[in-house]
């Protein structure tokens, strides 16, 4: 059987799911499938482009058509709770995101998207850009903190976990002061 860029990508991302952006190094990966490292460097060009294919193919579920009857506020609300989901369960999933977003973000076609539903709520410019940045690294930063909480509590039994509802109820809420602070009226967001 011969390897395909696929065979990496999922490879890749089991070891993510499974161990975390710690343990997902390019030896270990092809130790995993069975080939020499520089075996991976036909199908990647490095660890990073690799990761931002990580990243798409995580976010892909999260994809999904235009929901008729939404407004754009609420398309955007509904997005970014949908990557939020998405990365929960995987440990580093944020930052593996961040990064691809960093180093190509037209790459991940879910952030493209929700930066498409932030330009409709803003219109285009600066404002846009620093709504996208401020978007994105809200649902980023609450999945990291969410995370490193649950982390905590596994280490330290008496610290409690974070209970799911809350911390959905959180985002929630700070998805609302975003867009009032953008200057949309999202009352019905928190």
């Amino acid at each position: 059987m011969s390897l395909t860029r696929e065979d990496v990508v999922d490879a890749a991302l089991s070891l993510l799911r499974t161990f975390g952006l710690g343990d997902l190094s390019m030896r270990r990966l092809a130790r995993e499938l069975g080939v020499q490292p520089g075996a991976l460097y036909w199908h990647v060009a490095s660890k990073q482009a690799l990761l931002v294919e990580v990243a798409s193919r995580l976010l892909e579920p999260t994809r999904a058509p235009a929901a008729q009857g939404l407004t754009p506020e609420d398309a955007l609300v509904e997005a970014a709770t949908g990557v939020r989901r998405a990365l929960l369960g995987v440990p580093d999933g944020s930052d593996v995101v961040a990064l691809a977003w960093a180093v190509d973000p037209a790459a991940v076609p879910a952030l493209t998207d929700l930066a498409a539903l932030v330009e409709a709520v803003t219109g285009p410019g600066e404002r846009h850009a620093a709504a996208t940045h401020l978007v994105l690294h809200h649902v980023l930063g609450s999945v990291t903190a969410d995370q490193t909480r649950e982390r905590a509590a596994a280490i330290d039994p008496a610290r409690p976990a974070p209970e799911a509802a809350a911390a959905e109820a959180t985002f929630a809420s700070g998805l609302a002061l975003i867009l009032r602070g953008i200057g949309v009226d999202a009352e019905t967001v928190a």
